[in-house]
């Protein structure tokens, strides 16, 4: 309820509402102290204003996570990897603090502390859950939390992108020492990314059910951006899995540890250093643009939703450009 009183030349409003502390102002016209009235009075109906914050003293940060994690978290693809991330969170001090008390200071200070330790990209990641935790409980789980902290706390600058791709001779190595791979699949999985731009997860998920012999396409029902997309296989493709056993229900039957492992020794063994699996998604992006597909049909198999994100991978169609107009130099005649 708001009080309208005339305090010498001024008028004072005051709103009140039971069990929290009023809010008060001054204006020097009585029209303007009719409207602030009646936009706190709004506000305060649709809880904009006087929250309880009696439940933010009793709830510490850790118990929100613990009950993100295992509510919010198991939900999501890759929860493995962010159960692991929160769980190392909840060891940190921070997450004793209750929820009256957390500010964006102490995210700042928590992240000076864990950027003498991690790369900018690791904490990135690691406030993304957080920062979707504080959104969840404000939106979802109806707590009073007036902003989210970490919105005000800086990272400073991505890093550049990771523009690895396979140097002359590099895949010749690799699957010299793939073939000595214990693991019959590992060389396979590392022939079909190279053919199709799929990333690891997508590859080990693949079901003979999916492929499509009357279309030669490939349907991958589950992707990192939860959109389902179905790319066609090149030849390369084709031919590789035209050559693979069935085994069970996957086409390739090997786990992601196995893989992982037998990478790190195709590579020790093939003297190939700082290449990592995802690269070669990089590598057979770049090669679609090499062999002069446009833009919508990379995207098309890669599942980039943005064109934008496909920038960094056009630079041999940048240097296709530029044979263009050196050629057109040259028919203009100019020296």
């Amino acid at each position: 309820m708001a009080t309208i009183r005339k305090r010498g030349t001024k008028w004072q409003v005051q709103v009140r509402r039971v069990g929290h502390r009023s809010i008060s102002a001054s204006f020097n016209m009585l029209k303007d102290a009719k409207a602030w009235a009646r936009q706190k009075e709004i506000e305060a109906d649709r809880g904009a204003i006087f929250p309880d914050a009696k439940c933010l003293r009793r709830l510490t940060l850790g118990e929100l996570v613990e009950r993100y994690r295992d509510t919010v978290s198991i939900g999501k693809r890759g929860h493995e990897v962010e159960r692991i991330v929160l769980n190392a969170f909840l060891r940190h001090s921070i997450c004793r603090k209750p929820l009256s008390n957390i500010t964006a200071e102490d995210f700042a200070s928590y992240r000076d502390e864990r950027l003498n330790r991690v790369k900018t990209s690791t904490l990135r990641r690691e406030f993304s859950s957080i920062r979707h935790l504080f959104e969840v409980a404000r939106d979802e789980w109806g707590l009073p939390l007036q902003s989210n902290p970490l919105d005000r706390v800086r990272l400073g600058a991505a890093a550049n992108a990771r523009e690895r791709r396979l140097k002359a001779g590099e895949l010749e190595k690799l699957v010299e020492a793939g073939q000595s791979c214990r693991n019959r699949w590992v060389l396979p999985v590392i022939l079909f990314a190279v053919e199709t731009a799929m990333r690891r997860s997508e590859i080990l998920a693949v079901r003979w059910e999916h492929i499509r012999d009357d279309e030669q396409s490939l349907l991958i029902p589950q992707t990192k951006n939860g959109y389902s997309r179905i790319i066609p296989l090149s030849p390369g493709a084709l031919e590789l899995l035209s050559g693979l056993p069935v085994i069970e229900d996957r086409v390739f039957p090997i786990t992601a540890i196995a893989l992982r492992l037998a990478w790190d020794r195709i590579k020790l063994r093939a003297c190939v250093a700082d290449l990592h699996f995802h690269d070669l998604r990089h590598e057979a992006i770049s090669r679609f643009f090499e062999r002069g597909l446009t833009i919508p049909e990379v995207a098309l198999i890669s599942g980039h939703r943005d064109a934008r994100m496909l920038f960094r991978y056009t630079h041999p169609v940048r240097e296709g450009i530029l044979t263009k107009l050196r050629a057109l130099r040259s028919k203009q005649g100019v020296n």
